[in-house]
């Protein structure tokens, strides 16, 4: 019943003048007990007046034509929304028990006996209208409740989502804050061991030995420090799909054979079991960023399993998916149950202890599962919990077996030496670069800017020129520029030395007029390669 709405009494009877005496005697209160009253000459006109309005009661004559008011009534009851519908019979003659009961079987709430006594019929229909109103009040406050509870569970949702946001986002910053931490600790380790041995260089009384075991100390770290920034280049490069594959048909098991040659000839894997089962599988991916993938995993199982441990390193077929699997199994430490679900997180890292034994950023997990998604592939990680092993299983999709390329010819150097200038702001970097080319017989030409470059480039019509991207006056760029803008600099071959390894800045840099582009910190052979190939380049002409 609407709010607007006032309650309704049906009143039904075949007679029309026991319905008008009915009706109104009825209309004499309705102002003031606040109903409507409505009539209805049968019980099918009855059953249609209930199908469009709600009512208060029924006054139900039990004597009609056709359809008479016990059957009415049990048809009026048996729709759900007029089931409730108290029903007043109104009878002439005075019922026995067995029309008693006949009658409040089909829901008869009260009976009326004619003559109607006015006083009763009174008492009687107020009491069922201000039950119908009072009904309806309780509907709309449900109703009220109802909302008022739906409003309260979505904001309960939000505050929820709200507070696990927050404490996600706190969880993030922690993770940053023990990452710059851990950063700052990896880099003053090898850092430090430089300095020392630098110094230890230095001194008068160091013997040739000392000398020697310093400068294999420096080369070691300076590798370790390479690493760490290529670990966080690779990750960002990663994470923001920057990371260009160059993808060939590689066989895994081969690949996997030659990373365990290198942590044997290191000396990693002297304290452990190595149990290895590898068979042939095929994938399309690039040789460098699958060495990656199982480096990591290898050197994560190395370095979180106690010596004399078991590591289990296979390579299988799943026919069912067409896929090749990696599986590195170790009887390590193992993975917390509340670390597991977030071990290929950024940042993430368990066990973090103040002594730093295993060392490492913690990055580099999420790096192999970057780098095999954008080869199509997956990553899982497996622990019953902590001291119980971890287990990593990478699927990658299986390809037909490619032809082996044949091995690029070992470039030598050119006996006639080329002339090179080497345009470097960074002056103990500059100096380092040209004392190594000069053990190696070349000539190097030094200069400490860019403007200085191009003037020494026009003076000395260098071969090759070493040029740095980031230089104070002009950048390496606007160099390789002026000198092909110049008929007497064009031939000269340069090469551009930067930090910047993307294959945006690769393209920057060709299109600024250089010829090769190298990362640092270079390789001394990765180097002399390049200035070998360049030489090679300019005898063709």
């Amino acid at each position: 019943m609407p709010k607007s709405e006032k309650p309704k009494i049906l009143v039904v009877n075949d007679d029309a003048a026991s319905l008008l005496a009915l009706t109104s005697l009825l209309d004499l209160w309705a102002e003031e007990t606040n109903y409507e009253v409505m009539a209805a000459r049968s019980g099918q006109d009855a059953l249609r007046q209930v199908l469009l309005h709600d009512f208060a009661v029924i006054l139900l004559d039990v004597n009609m034509p056709g359809m008479d008011g016990f059957e009415t009534a049990e048809a009026i009851h048996q729709r759900v929304r007029s089931a409730d519908i108290p029903i007043i019979f109104v009878t002439a003659f005075l019922a026995d028990e067995i029309d008693r009961l006949k009658a409040y079987q089909r829901g008869a709430a009260d009976f009326l006996f004619t003559p109607v006594i006015p006083q009763i019929l009174h008492a009687k229909v107020s009491v069922f209208v201000a039950l119908a109103v009072k009904n309806e009040e309780l509907k709309r406050q449900a109703q009220k409740l109802s909302q008022r509870t739906t409003e309260l569970t979505a904001t309960n949702k939000r505050l929820t989502r709200e507070m696990e946001e927050r404490q996600a986002a706190e969880r993030k910053n922690h993770a940053k804050d023990e990452f710059l931490a851990m950063l700052g600790h990896e880099l003053r380790n090898p850092l430090s061991a430089i300095s020392s041995a630098a110094s230890l260089i230095g001194l008068n009384g160091a013997g040739a030995e000392t000398v020697g075991r310093a400068k294999a100390i420096i080369q070691r770290q300076s590798q370790h420090l390479s690493r760490i920034v290529d670990d966080l280049l690779d990750l960002s490069r990663a994470m923001s799909g920057k990371i260009l594959l160059s993808r060939q048909p590689l066989e895994v098991a081969a690949l996997v054979n030659a990373c365990l040659d290198t942590f044997k000839a290191t000396g990693r894997t002297g304290s452990y079991q190595i149990n290895v089962d590898l068979a042939t599988g095929w994938v399309d991916g690039d040789p460098t960023r699958l060495e990656q993938i199982a480096t990591n995993l290898i050197d994560n199982a190395l370095k979180y399993t106690p010596p004399g441990g078991k590591i289990d390193i296979g390579v299988s077929h799943d026919d069912d998916s067409d896929e090749v699997l990696l599986t590195v199994r170790d009887t390590g430490v193992g993975i917390a149950e509340d670390l597991l679900p977030h071990v290929f997180d950024v940042f993430v890292q368990g066990s973090i202890s103040i002594d730093r034994s295993q060392g490492g950023l913690g990055i580099g997990l999420s790096l192999v599962r970057r780098l095999v998604e954008l080869h199509g592939g997956s990553v899982t990680a497996q622990s019953a919990g902590t001291s119980l092993g971890s287990t990593f299983i990478i699927r990658l999709p299986r390809t037909h077996a490619g032809m082996s390329d044949a091995p690029p010819a070992a470039s030598g150097i050119d006996s006639s030496k080329p002339t090179v200038l080497l345009i470097e702001d960074n002056e103990d970097g500059r100096e380092m670069m040209a004392t190594m080319l000069g053990v190696y017989g070349y000539s190097v030409q030094q200069a400490a800017d860019g403007l200085q470059g191009v003037q020494m480039a026009h003076a000395g019509r260098p071969d090759v020129a070493l040029v740095d991207i980031g230089l104070p006056g002009i950048d390496g760029y606007e160099v390789a520029r002026r000198l092909r803008q110049d008929a007497t600099t064009r031939g000269i071959k340069l090469i551009a030395l930067t930090g910047y390894g993307l294959a945006e800045d690769q393209r920057r840099v060709l299109d600024a007029g250089f010829d090769m582009h190298l990362v640092k910190p270079v390789d001394i052979n990765n180097l002399l390669d390049a200035i070998c190939n360049a030489t090679q380049a300019v005898a063709l002409k």
